[in-house]
């Protein structure tokens, strides 16, 4: 016993066994910059000493990073293996888009003129006032309002029965979420969402509605409000006078 006392004792005060390297996964989104500074470990500080599962909860609290676990390498490593988030959407306000991951996290914000990643093709138009000042990474957007946009995010214009070349999604102060074409020529507005009342589950059936409304008059539609999935309205398109 007392051997293994002494043995454990002397490689806790080793110089042998000091931190010196890191090793980190390849990285998307998340900057190694970022990662050595959440690992807050001092240069020469003896691995045998140093608290792993601390570590990695602190690479967590980055906003790109879903997972994290750090290993011991010795004599000198530290081994770091994250997991990051994946996105799903762009959340734009005004010029600057956040990507967003399935669980609803703005986790990095992309460059002015960057293309979209990969596969990335969804994006959410946030108007609202109060946006600019609160959105942010490592902000989460409210479940209901990322429910009803991921819903209206994949409806497409044959989904509605459009001869539009493409549809947008907004959000704004005054009619909740709204759906406009590309070219501009119809807007529908689909409202407000509420947990209880008024749910994202409606979505479906206002599209359905939506299509029946459109059906052999969209070019004479400019306005159309779905109040519900079974009840609705349309404006005729304005018409510049002679």
């Amino acid at each position: 016993m007392l051997l293994t006392g002494a043995a454990i004792y002397g490689v806790g005060v080793s110089t042998a066994f000091r931190f010196e390297r890191v090793e980190i996964d390849q990285l998307v989104y998340t900057a190694p910059a970022a990662v050595r500074a959440a690992l807050a470990v001092a240069p020469g500080e003896n691995l045998f000493q140093v608290q792993t599962g601390p570590l990695a909860e602190q690479i967590r609290t980055l906003p790109t990073v879903l997972d994290a676990r750090v290993e011991v390498s010795l004599p000198d490593t530290l081994v770091v293996r994250v997991v990051e988030r994946v996105p799903i959407l762009i959340w734009r306000v005004g010029e600057v888009g956040y990507l967003v991951d399935a669980s609803g996290a703005l986790f990095v914000t992309l460059d002015p003129g960057a293309p979209p990643p990969v596969g990335v093709s969804a994006e959410i138009l946030d108007e609202r006032s109060s946006s600019a000042g609160t959105l942010r990474p490592g902000s989460r957007l409210d479940p209901v309002d990322f429910d009803a946009a991921t819903r209206l995010a994949t409806v497409v214009p044959a989904d509605v029965g459009s001869v539009a070349d493409g549809l947008h999604v907004a959000m704004t102060d005054a009619n909740g979420f709204v759906v406009f074409t590309e070219p501009t020529s119809w807007t529908a507005i689909f409202g407000f969402y509420t947990p209880s009342l008024r749910t994202p589950e409606i979505v479906p059936g206002q599209v359905r509605l939506l299509r029946s409304l459109l059906a052999d008059r969209e070019a004479t539609v400019g306005r159309i409000i779905l109040a519900s999935a079974e009840v609705g309205t349309y404006l005729p398109r304005e018409t510049i006078e002679p």
